[in-house]
């Protein structure tokens, strides 16, 4: 049976790897430092998956620029202490290799920076399975269409051939915006409403659902 997609574009923080709790301690307590008003902890994920410029701009619209690089070196600093020992949702690692092994073309769109996603794709090994990626760093951040459009370039493939799979509605609405079919998943981020409200192709509840939608639809 034909393949109805030939590139799959995954998000990584809460796509991928189970990392979206330690994103969101590292933003409490970076703003504690800095003596900014903490957000709560929805609050915090909510801002996951854009760029850290963006995200600091949602989160403190009140402050200044001159005021992100003590926020920015905190929130490193607490979420660089927890990086190793973050580790990938379960079956992800096997689903990237299998799915590379059927011939999908593979790639990474996420808010990370670019040195944030060559570590942890050479931490996981998984480096070796994907074909492209894009950072908020190289491009305009979610949900701008850049990175996808960028994606599909590179690649040579169209829009009605690519999907797009990610926790977040910054995900989904890139997706939208580059005209292409997303999947949400419902154990990351951002809750399943939220999600379900941009109509993708389905939610799935664990990376085990994801992964038996993408071996029976994709």
């Amino acid at each position: 049976m034909p393949k109805q997609f030939d590139l799959l574009v995954f998000d990584w923080d809460g796509t991928l790897m189970d990392s979206a709790g330690a994103i969101a301690f590292s933003i409490q307590a970076a703003s504690r430092d800095v003596g900014l008003l903490v957000p709560s902890e929805s609050e915090a994920r909510h801002i996951i998956g854009l760029g850290l410029n963006e995200a600091i701009a949602a989160l403190f619209p009140e402050l200044p620029r001159s005021g992100y690089e003590a926020l920015v070196e905190r929130y490193r600093h607490y979420y660089l202490a927890q990086d190793t020992e973050i580790p990938l949702f379960s079956g992800a690692a096997e689903t990237i290799a299998a799915l590379h092994e059927e011939g999908f073309l593979l790639a990474v769109a996420t808010g990370k920076g670019r040195g944030g996603l060559d570590r942890v794709l050479e931490q996981t090994g998984l480096g070796q399975y994907f074909h492209s990626s894009r950072c908020a760093d190289e491009c305009f951040s979610k949900p701008h269409p850049c990175m996808l459009l960028e994606i599909m370039d590179e690649l040579g493939v169209p829009q009605a051939k690519t999907l797009m799979i990610g926790d977040t509605s910054h995900d989904l609405k890139m997706a939208s915006n580059a005209g292409v079919s997303a999947i949400g998943v419902c154990y990351g981020a951002h809750p399943r409403e939220g999600l379900l409200a941009l109509s993708p192709l389905v939610c799935a509840d664990d990376f085990g659902e994801l992964s038996r939608w993408l071996s029976d639809h994709a």
